[in-house]
């Protein structure tokens, strides 16, 4: 009996010191969080196009200088081609959680180098929420927007990108911005970035590979102006394969053979938006909100 008592006097000590220090890992050491930060991009199977990668790489060190950055890819069929053909392996963004989880990772800011809120946006909200609060593992997520996320987003972008169109093209030029495009509500970023551009400047234009506004609804709207010069530029991180060959190849469908069928004299701009650091500027802010929301 007395020894009973003496035991729950004791298991009541411990309990108590427990609720004291209550960061406690294995072998009594005191847990430390461990925050890094995972960056994911579409990808893109083209290694020119890369540049634009590796300068937001760039820019998002310089803004996190003690953090632990890591890569995935969200586009299945790019990480098998550069697999296939380069025998480089690529995460996707469920594998790079997994593995930060398994070294030991407690908080980490996902950020989407994507333009819009579209499919693969959700599908990467949906991978981290998955992994959100995993016992000995990934105890806090947060993911960070893509470039354009709201009505500031797109009013502050529309400001910034007239400034990265080159000094040579005349104001009686048109330039239009490729965007991806998508099914998905989110393509409706594009028009309302489209419409925010046309007050700084009526002769720039947004259209896309897939979504509203394609070529063919500004084609009708160049021609009604007369403009006879179009500079084409790409609304991507990277200047991959849509705009080396949807945007500037040399088949009958892409946008440069068809507006040169159409009497335009074309000039194409092989730069990804991730090459301009005022651009990269914009996915750097939303990633410090969620970095610091952890």
């Amino acid at each position: 009996m007395i020894r009973s008592r003496s035991l729950r006097l004791m298991l009541a000590v411990v309990f108590v010191f427990a609720l004291s220090f209550p960061a406690f890992a294995g072998h009594g050491q005191t847990e430390t969080p461990k925050k890094g930060i995972l960056l994911v991009a579409f990808g893109t199977s083209v290694p020119e196009a890369r540049v634009s990668l590796e300068n937001i790489g760039k820019e998002v060190a310089k803004a996190f200088p003690d953090t632990e950055i890591r890569w995935a890819y969200s586009a299945a069929i790019i990480r098998n081609k550069i697999k296939r053909t380069e025998n480089m392996i690529v995460p996707s963004p469920a594998t790079a959680l997994a593995q930060m989880g398994d070294e030991g990772f407690t908080h980490v800011a996902v950020q989407s180098l994507h333009t819009i809120p579209g499919q693969e946006f959700s599908d990467i909200k949906k991978t981290a929420s998955a992994f959100n609060g995993i016992p000995k593992s990934i105890s806090h997520i947060a993911v960070g927007a893509p470039l354009l996320n709201s009505p500031a987003d797109v009013a502050n972008m529309a400001k910034v990108l007239p400034t990265l169109i080159p000094a040579e093209r005349k104001k009686d030029e048109a330039v239009i911005f490729m965007g991806h495009g998508t099914h998905d509500p989110g393509n409706i970023y594009y028009p309302g970035l489209a419409t925010y551009l046309q007050e700084q400047d009526r002769n720039i234009y947004v259209a896309t590979v897939e979504g509203y506004p394609a070529l063919d609804n500004v084609i009708p709207k160049l021609k009604a102006k007369g403009i006879k010069k179009v500079w084409l530029m790409p609304l991507m991180s990277v200047a991959g394969d849509h705009a080396r060959n949807d945007m500037a190849g040399p088949e009958d469908d892409s946008w440069q053979s068809i507006l040169k069928k159409e009497g335009f004299k074309v000039q194409p701009v092989l730069k990804g938006t991730g090459e301009y650091d005022i651009v990269v500027a914009q996915w750097v802010a939303h990633l410090k909100k969620a970095f610091n929301s952890l």
